[in-house]
């Protein structure tokens, strides 16, 4: 009897993690934006073909960052990631969301301020 209860319980809780993972919106941190952006760098400091991997990583991030918070974040990360890397070049930085076909909603430059 104990077994039917447990069992029909975990069919439920199954059946409402499948209903509800496709709602769950992730967080943005600076971990989500630096695993997204890992594979630009060549692109970001070199030039040439950006890597579709690359351009999967710009599109996941542009997904989870939907609010104005979750943007500010983004902008953030974006700023303290730059910062950290050597080489990165502007022009490509700059150009890095509307080669891989996504807009983010505000100039990716070292002076934009992200509070606003």
């Amino acid at each position: 009897m104990a077994n039917t209860v447990v069992l029909k319980l975990v069919c439920a809780l199954v059946a409402f993690m499948v209903v509800t993972a496709p709602y769950v919106e992730a967080e943005v941190t600076c971990n989500l934006v630096v695993g997204d952006l890992r594979t630009c760098l060549s692109y970001l400091q070199s030039g040439g073909a950006v890597p579709t991997t690359c351009c999967n990583g710009i599109k996941s991030l542009n997904a989870a960052a939907k609010d104005t918070p979750a943007r500010q974040t983004a902008c953030r990360c974006l700023k303290q990631f730059a910062s950290s890397v050597p080489g990165i070049r502007q022009d490509t930085a700059s150009s890095l969301p509307a080669e891989c076909g996504v807009s983010v909603g505000y100039p990716i430059s070292s002076s934009v301020d992200c509070s606003k």
